[in-house]
């Protein structure tokens, strides 16, 4: 039979893989198209009779140049060899050269330095050392397809292997696709093909990270008599962190009950943390503490994780000393605390104030060879700047850049936004420089606290500056940041360059919230210009922003204020129909204006109104002192003094203002001095006895400076409870951070 030619173009045009070594399948594809003509639907060409067997030198494979010339040799010659490849057993008939010619006893296969001895003619037939596929030598992995597991059997004797079904779930399941995964199970269960639970593990993953978890649950439950698959506690426990991940926390204990009640799977360390770990995001910290005590019956042992949850859990619920105590018998039972451990009891004991505590785990941590991390530093510095110790703060930012950790960029802007709340804006523009010296650039939420705090301690100036350096560098400003230097400007008294900023907001894109608009309003209400105000009003309904509480109070508040009191009237109107709840200033604003129209009973009613309401709209001292004054004018003192006991009784004590009003009244009586001295003696008694010893000492200072003298008796009780130790020395800490500041 006559041998052909086959050119390397039409090998590589087959629907193989590229690879860098010649593998089983593609070497027995190779000889089958040369053996059997059939395999194949290449051309075919007569070979020249003399033509010797040759190929030309360093064939490069993949390249359309490279042909294979056969020599015809006689048919009549028996000599056969059989050459295994892989599975495969392929019979290749070749004519009988000489003795030389013979196939390499043990080739490797998959190797580029597989040789074929030929006989030696002019050239001898040998694979290249190292085949240059597509001329790139560069190896390259492949995907896996599944148009060459669907081919591939009718290639030959090639049949799919279980192997070849993992490959399969493993590659849909990285990328989600979990309609193939069905019909690859469902394939896998109609040629009954042994499933291994490392095929689920890695589909439950798959539906983790899609949030699927009822999808994860409900494969669990097919795993066994669908699949024939044993589930051990590898998957369950696959399943339950999907579960868990998901936050779907009843869920997962109704799961964790269930399979383990039913089936013969035994929890280990990895499930009672799981489950722990739910029961404390349930907040049922006992119950979880109770699952920790019972870990020894199943014969698990706790890890650093479990200890970690349950203090977590407990601190969370305001359990710091039961924390403390865990952390004790963690390294009696020999199980070492390692940084995570000591930063959550570092992060509760911050939450709670007490940073002594704090810095006594500290060093406890050092004690225990446990170095702190950023987390760490960064726990205590948000502790010290909660209790507006920033001084120590601060240095603590040097320490930890000492140690070479480089604090975030939420480390400066705690300790800014920290001098900010005392006022110290200045201080915090300091810390802006440190930043941005070790290479951190601020966002636009630190400009923004920056601007607004400038402004607030009457320096527009650096607020200006650092509005200009933030747009130098580049930080686009957003809505918060607009919205601060708008208010900043409103509060200078400068609305029309507010309303240019306001401009410029939009222009750049940043839509103004309702904030923005009544910053806006309140600017112009403080100049005066109630016009404008109005005007803004509208801009901001025509605009589409909704009006919430805030908005209906800044207005009703500077009509009020302006003495149009109608169109006060007007507005209160339309947000009740709204079913907007007024808040507190709202409500203090429609009473001020009613009563200076002399409507002191609609105001009194609006003020019992306001008595009934919840929590957020409860009067507050301004509001109190604004009936209690219209009562006065009135010469309704009995009424305004049962208003007083009312004020007592619901927890709000009276300030200067308070005593000065009914100061005003009793002067009109013959004794003032001595009606004002009992009556603001007895309003001491009263807050004495309610434990409001603050509030107390503020009424004494106010009679001192009316020249008013409180009894002997009523003095000594206050200054005893006043030079109590812990209030001596907190008063003493008062005055050396007031010397500091």
């Amino acid at each position: 039979m006559p041998f052909n030619t086959f050119t390397t173009k039409q090998f590589i045009s087959s629907n193989l893989i590229p690879c860098k070594s010649f593998s089983n399948f593609t070497i027995y594809h190779f000889f089958s198209a040369l053996s059997n003509p059939s395999h194949t639907d290449h051309e075919i060409e007569a070979a020249p009779s003399d033509s010797s067997f040759k190929l030309s030198p360093n064939p490069k494979l993949g390249s359309p140049e490279t042909d294979i010339k056969i020599p015809p040799f006689d048919n009549s010659s028996n000599f056969s060899s059989k050459l295994k490849l892989g599975s495969c057993e392929t019979e290749i008939n070749l004519p009988p050269f000489d003795s030389s010619f013979k196939v390499a006893p043990t080739p490797k296969l998959g190797s580029c330095e597989t040789e074929m001895k030929m006989p030696p003619f002019d050239n001898s037939f040998k694979f290249a050392p190292k085949p240059m596929l597509g001329s790139c030598e560069t190896e390259m992995e492949i995907p896996i397809s599944d148009k060459l597991f669907k081919e591939a059997p009718k290639l030959g004797s090639f049949k799919m292997g279980d192997s070849t079904f993992y490959s399969l779930v493993e590659k849909y399941a990285s990328s989600g696709d979990f309609g193939s995964l069905e019909m690859v199970f469902d394939r896998m269960k109609r040629e009954k093909r042994v499933s291994i639970e490392k095929s689920f593990i890695l589909v439950f993953r798959a539906y983790g990270k899609a949030r699927l978890p009822e999808k994860a649950v409900e494969l669990f439950d097919r795993m066994v008599d669908e699949f024939q698959c044993k589930r051990t506690v590898k998957s369950f426990n696959s399943v339950l962190n999907v579960i868990v991940q998901a936050g779907l926390y009843r869920r997962a204990l109704d799961f964790y009950a269930r399979v383990i009640n039913n089936s013969n799977i035994m929890p280990n360390g990895l499930s009672f943390n799981l489950v722990m770990k739910t029961m404390c995001k349930l907040r049922m910290v006992d119950r979880a503490m109770e699952v920790f005590r019972e870990m020894p019956s199943w014969k698990c042992e706790p890890d650093v994780y479990t200890y970690c949850t349950l203090m977590d859990g407990l601190c969370k619920d305001d359990r710091i000393d039961e924390a403390v105590i865990l952390l004790d018998e963690m390294q009696i039972e020999g199980c070492f605390p390692v940084p995570v451990t000591f930063n959550v009891l570092i992060n509760g004991l911050c939450k709670k104030g007490d940073l002594a505590r704090a810095a006594k785990l500290l060093d406890n941590m050092f004690l225990k060879g446990c170095v702190p991390n950023e987390v760490t530093y960064n726990t205590l510095i948000h502790g010290l700047c909660l209790k507006g110790k920033l001084e120590k703060a601060v240095s603590l930012l040097d320490r930890m850049v000492s140690n070479k950790y480089v604090p975030t960029d939420v480390t400066y802007g705690t300790i800014i936004n920290g001098f900010i709340k005392q006022g110290r804006a200045s201080d915090g523009v300091q810390i802006l420089l440190a930043m941005q010296e070790k290479g951190h650039l601020a966002n636009e939420y630190v400009y923004s606290a920056l601007v607004s705090g400038l402004f607030k301690e009457g320096k527009p100036e650096e607020a200006l500056k650092i509005w200009t350096e933030m747009i130098e560098k580049g930080v686009k400003p957003n809505t918060v940041v607009y919205s601060a230097f708008i208010d900043g400007l409103c509060q200078e008294g400068r609305p029309d360059e507010a309303k240019e900023i306001l401009s410029e907001m939009i222009k750049m894109g940043c839509t103004p919230n309702a904030y923005t608009h009544c910053s806006l309003m309140k600017g112009y209400f403080k100049t005066g210009d109630s016009n404008k105000a109005i005007f803004v009003w509208k801009e901001m309904a025509t605009s589409g922003i909704t009006c919430n509480e805030i908005c209906y109070s800044v207005l009703i508040h500077g009509l009020c204020q302006d003495g149009k009191l109608k169109e006060a009237m007007m507005m209160w109107k339309q947000m009740l129909g709204k079913g907007l709840v007024p808040d507190a200033v709202a409500y203090s604003s429609m009473i001020h204006g009613l009563c200076n129209a002399g409507s002191v009973d609609q105001g009194l009613r609006l003020f019992n109104e306001m008595l009934c309401r919840g929590s957020e709209s409860q009067p507050d001292v301004i509001a109190y002192n604004i009936i209690l004054n219209a009562l006065c004018k009135v010469d309704r003192v009995s009424l305004a003094i049962d208003l007083l006991n009312t004020m007592l009784d619901q927890g709000c004590d009276p300030d200067a203002v308070t005593c000065n009003i009914f100061l005003k009244t009793l002067n009109e009586k013959e004794n003032v001095s001595r009606d004002g001295e009992d009556f603001l003696d007895k309003l001491v008694l009263k807050l004495y006895r309610r434990q409001r010893i603050v509030g107390a000492s503020r009424i004494i200072e106010v009679m001192l400076q009316n020249f008013l003298y409180p009894k002997s008796s009523t003095w000594e009780m206050i200054i005893r409870e006043l030079c109590k130790p812990k209030k001596v020395q907190g008063a003493i800490n008062k005055c050396w951070s007031d010397l500091f500041i």
